[in-house]
């Protein structure tokens, strides 16, 4: 029997079932998909906006006591959320994927959005943190003609707006590859090649003027990414960062799978295609849960359950056209509306966030989703990360950060 059973690969999952392997204990993840991290920007936001408040945050830290009393920072307490963030910037810099923050303690970096807008980061790769824009150093914003959704001239116009110095260029798309059908991946995976890279880097050097930081789409090698970025400033004698793509994002790729790998190589392992279709419990606890499978149903059986399949965009939660919201394993109560007309707002981007991404499964002290009257559903079922209810995500920028910090004091509280 194992240990723990996690549902859900993204990163509260995955921070889970590290935490849990590190402590040499019978670890399996399973999950229907391969989590959110392949549409992310690969960065790790803590807090960036407060609901309410136009004014982009500038210390997490500070506005934590700001926040709604159900949130999940709320809950675990100031120390325990920079504590795990620490923990994250930790494991990164050890698996040869450093992240870091800005020069002044526990600030918000601001890095190019793919529009050119700015965007509140807490930790970012190494590779996108000289895109910076608290700096003021011009930067070269470089495109490739022929790839679909990165703009160049629209994301150096709007830095212009903004009163940064920037200027776009275009290199030809066959620098890097010659196929047709093409994503950011296959790009990323072409300057692996240190053939390509050096011939992309030389093309690069005819563009650059002293004193510029370059900015390119976020495909710098996928599996040598630490090489194709540092070979690409030795040949340029300059600064390069990679501004984001819509996915599938490289940078979020990059960190799934250094994850991953860390996991599977503690003895975990992590199983994605495997979606979780029925579960039995018995005197307040569950038993197992079934994935389906090509022949018939398999049964995990566990001491402890961890619920990390995401919010309404990952999967955990589900609607109907009547107006009934669902979580979609254990159909655990829920805070969200219940009645169609409560689902909308009259602003898109409302700043005070969205009812249905604010809505989600309440928890006790010990993490575990209660009833209303605050009674524990399952005595060994716990959830982490965006299907926790009392904060949004998006509006609040807050994703990543809730991920970790909840994904690490879930199985903490379980054991």
């Amino acid at each position: 029997m194992l240990d723990l059973l996690i549902i859900g690969a993204g990163l509260s999952g995955l921070m889970a079932a590290y935490a849990a392997a590190q402590k040499d204990l019978r670890v399996r993840v399973v999950s229907k998909g391969l989590g959110a991290l392949h549409w992310s920007a690969g960065t790790i936001d803590a807090l960036g906006c407060v609901p309410g408040e136009s004014e982009m945050v500038r210390r997490p830290r500070e506005r934590l006591p700001d926040l709604p009393a159900d949130h999940p920072y709320r809950l675990l307490g100031e120390d325990a959320v920079f504590s795990a963030l620490s923990e994250f910037a930790t494991l990164a810099e050890n698996m040869g994927l450093p992240y870091v923050g800005a020069a002044a303690e526990g600030e918000n970096l601001r890095l190019p959005s793919p529009a050119g807008a700015p965007r509140p980061v807490f930790l970012a790769p190494a590779g996108q943190i000289a895109g910076d824009l608290s700096r003021d150093d011009p930067m070269l914003i470089v495109g490739f003609r022929g790839l679909r959704d990165f703009y160049p001239a629209l994301i150096a116009d709007n830095l212009r707006k903004q009163g940064h110095a920037a200027r776009a260029a275009f290199l030809p798309l066959s620098l890097i590859t010659e196929r047709r059908d093409f994503t950011t991946v296959h790009l990323a995976q072409a300057l692996d090649d240190p053939a390509r890279r050096r011939e992309l880097g030389r093309a690069l050097k005819k563009l650059v003027e002293p004193g510029e930081r370059v900015g390119l789409p976020a495909i710098l090698g996928l599996d040598d990414h630490p090489a194709v970025l540092a070979e690409l400033q030795d040949i340029l004698e300059a600064e390069v960062f990679e501004i984001p793509t819509l996915p599938p994002s490289v940078p979020g790729i990059r960190l799934y799978r250094a994850l991953r790998d860390r996991v599977e190589s503690l003895g975990a392992r992590v199983e994605a295609g495997m979606e979780v279709i029925g579960f039995q419990a018995e005197k307040g606890r569950v038993l197992w849960v079934e994935t389906e499978t090509a022949a018939r149903p398999l049964r995990h059986r566990a001491e402890n359950f961890l619920l990390a399949t995401g919010g309404i965009l990952g999967g955990g939660i589900d609607s109907g056209h009547a107006g009934r919201v669902w979580e979609t394993i254990f159909d655990l109560p829920l805070t969200l509306p219940q009645q169609r007309s409560q689902w909308f707002r009259p602003r898109f981007l409302d700043p005070d966030g969205h009812p249905i991404f604010r809505g989600g499964v309440r928890v006790d002290a010990s993490w575990r989703p209660i009833h209303e009257s605050g009674e524990p559903v399952y005595e060994n079922l716990r959830a982490a990360g965006s299907i926790l209810a009392g904060f949004d995500p998006f509006a609040e920028r807050s994703k990543e950060g809730v991920d970790i910090a909840t994904g690490l004091a879930a199985f903490a509280r379980s054991h």
